[in-house]
């Protein structure tokens, strides 16, 4: 599969993801500079994380205008599979193509540890190699990682099962305690109403190999790699022209 890894000025993942998708799993993973106007061949994106335009105005608010997110909003609205990642999240949610935004950590500090959160929904392209309440140990970068959106629409993300993952105690329990940046509903990650769109906080890419002690992170990526596989074996519909 060709996955491409968008890299605005200041983005400090984007090795680390072209390392899990080209090195760890096999895959063909491209940078693609902001500037790009074009995602043509690619079957997957990802945002990575990082501090696009050095958050000078809000995390994800100047990215959100680079040439290449016109580019990756018709990818997405072509049913293409985005992903971001904390800052990518906070991107995403810039640009629209996910609802709600991010405000400082109820701590009001940076805040970089490992959390666990709770698979809430398993059906999803990003999470069909979870079991539905199954407990990730995934580590977390952030000083803007609260979620927060207006009643209504976390009304709907809740009926809709968009909420994809929550912050939770190891034993899956979802209390305040175990919630690191005071997000709205223990929020860590959500996904657009048609699927295939997700932004998380925690970072997969840092725990998706065994010689880290931890390779959890690396059932998102491989849930990507069977969806993208399956979608390319549903057979093509004819139309009866």
């Amino acid at each position: 599969m060709n996955f491409g890894v968008v890299v605005f000025p200041g983005s400090n993942c984007d090795h680390d993801c072209v390392h899990v998708l080209s090195n760890v799993l096999g895959q063909k993973a491209h940078e693609i500079w902001h500037k790009e106007t074009s995602l043509s061949g690619l079957d997957a994106v990802i945002l990575p994380g990082g501090f696009s335009y050095g958050d000078y105005l809000r995390t994800g608010a100047i990215a959100r205008f680079s040439p290449v997110m016109g580019a990756v909003t018709q990818f997405a609205d072509a049913g293409g599979m985005v992903l971001g990642i904390c800052n990518g999240f906070q991107i995403l949610l810039e640009a629209g193509l996910l609802p709600g935004a991010m405000i400082r950590n109820q701590t009001l500090t940076f805040i970089c540890k490992d959390v666990y959160v709770r698979v809430e929904n398993a059906a999803t392209p990003f999470t069909g190699r979870c079991e539905s309440g199954q407990v990730l140990k995934l580590p977390i970068a952030h000083a803007d990682g609260n979620y927060y959106t207006d009643p209504v629409t976390l009304a709907a993300l809740q009926a809709n099962a968009q909420i994809v993952f929550r912050y939770c105690t190891a034993e899956g329990k979802i209390t305040p305690e175990a919630n690191p940046n005071g997000s709205l509903d223990n929020i860590a990650g959500i996904r657009n109403a048609e699927g295939n769109v997700l932004g998380m906080m925690p970072h997969p890419e840092r725990c998706a190999e065994e010689v880290l002690g931890n390779d959890d992170g690396r059932l998102i990526f491989l849930s990507m790699l069977d969806a993208l596989k399956n979608a390319k074996l549903q057979p093509k519909m004819v139309g009866a022209g």
